[in-house]
């Protein structure tokens, strides 16, 4: 297992990026210490070595000047914010609003766009990085000072391992993911709805035409039926409710990619999942020359329900004094 840190880029007012990249079992991973992103991805396949998986940019210009959230670390409030606005505790909180009416990933300068601090660790079986921050109480018009620690690692046995922590000082909405974009024929190369996948989900949550969520949870039917394995197919921009106890580590998803045999196995303890098959990618200049256009990548963002700050049946997300926010998802690859 092997951690070593270089310098990324320097930003305008001096301070310097890093990159780290790990090595653990058969991967290699970058991490930026901008937007706490995921960068680089490269595994094995079943018989043309290694290639990188993630979407994604050779330079630090590219993740300031970024509009589609690649691979970065989504906050303060994963997903949207319908109307850019929510009540707590009889007092009405007005947000960025930087997705027509709503606010999207955390508002104008979330999370993805922030210098996180960093320290690498070996530990047991793993290579890790944990990032931390602190945002500050009004930061994009959320209530509560919240302190974040992202830890992002690999195991010997080929695993990703993320953790997402939190405190907050006063009751506060919390909703932490990393939006990487994966094809698993590698980046750069081509469409992946043909890639096969399978969601431990028999419910999804009713959108209107904001992507904002009804309220409503639907059985799952036709298009949007991934109990058994079937290739994505076609476009979709969904949020599932995930199987089993939110709180506990459970199946969630797997993709499989039938040319290079690669196989990604996601657990979370999430209570839900954002199916997102990069419908709105348009030509984004990426790493080695490529081009990333429609349906180029996915993302699997587990998650809290987007909204739910505005919907009292969903899953609490409001954290503070007596609620620390803790969640954890593993990402599991094979390529026989």
């Amino acid at each position: 297992m092997k951690i070593s840190r270089k310098t990324f880029g320097v930003l305008s007012n001096g301070k310097k990026v890093h990159l780290y990249s790990l090595e653990a079992g058969d991967l290699y991973l970058c991490v930026s210490t901008f937007g706490a992103a995921w960068t680089s991805l490269c595994l094995p396949s079943r018989k043309n070595g290694k290639t990188d998986v993630l979407l994604g940019y050779s330079s630090l210009a590219g993740y300031q000047n970024d509009a589609s959230y690649l691979g970065v670390t989504v906050g303060r409030f994963a997903n949207r914010i319908g109307g850019a606005c929510f009540t707590l505790n009889g007092k009405k909180y007005h947000l960025d609003k930087n997705d027509g009416e709503n606010s999207l990933h955390g508002g104008r300068l979330g999370f993805s766009k922030r210098l996180w601090r960093s320290e690498s660790y070996e530990k047991n079986d793993g290579v890790f990085v944990r990032f931390e921050l602190e945002s500050p109480d009004g930061d994009g018009g959320f209530p509560g000072k919240l302190t974040v620690a992202v830890t992002y690692g690999l195991t010997r046995v080929n695993e990703i391992i993320a953790i997402y922590e939190a405190q907050a000082d006063s009751p506060t909405p919390v909703n932490l993911t990393n939006h990487a974009y994966f094809n698993l024929a590698g980046e750069g190369q081509g469409s992946i709805l043909s890639h096969e996948i399978t969601l431990d989900s028999s419910l999804y949550l009713e959108v209107d035409e904001r992507f904002i969520p009804t309220g409503r949870l639907l059985p799952v039917n036709g298009s949007l039926d991934f109990r058994k394995r079937r290739p994505i197919g076609q476009g979709c921009d969904h949020c599932f409710a995930i199987d089993g106890e939110p709180g506990k580590l459970r199946p969630c998803a797997e993709v499989f990619e039938p040319v290079s045999g690669r196989t990604m196995k996601v657990c979370t303890t999430q209570p839900a999942v954002q199916l997102y098959t990069g419908n709105m990618l348009d030509g984004i200049p990426g790493k080695a020359g490529s081009l990333y256009t429609r349906h180029t990548g996915f993302c699997l963002e587990t998650q809290h329900f987007p909204d739910s700050p505005n919907k009292k049946d969903f899953p609490s997300c409001i954290f503070g004094p007596d609620r620390d926010y803790y969640e954890k998802s593993v990402f599991a690859f094979d390529f026989r």
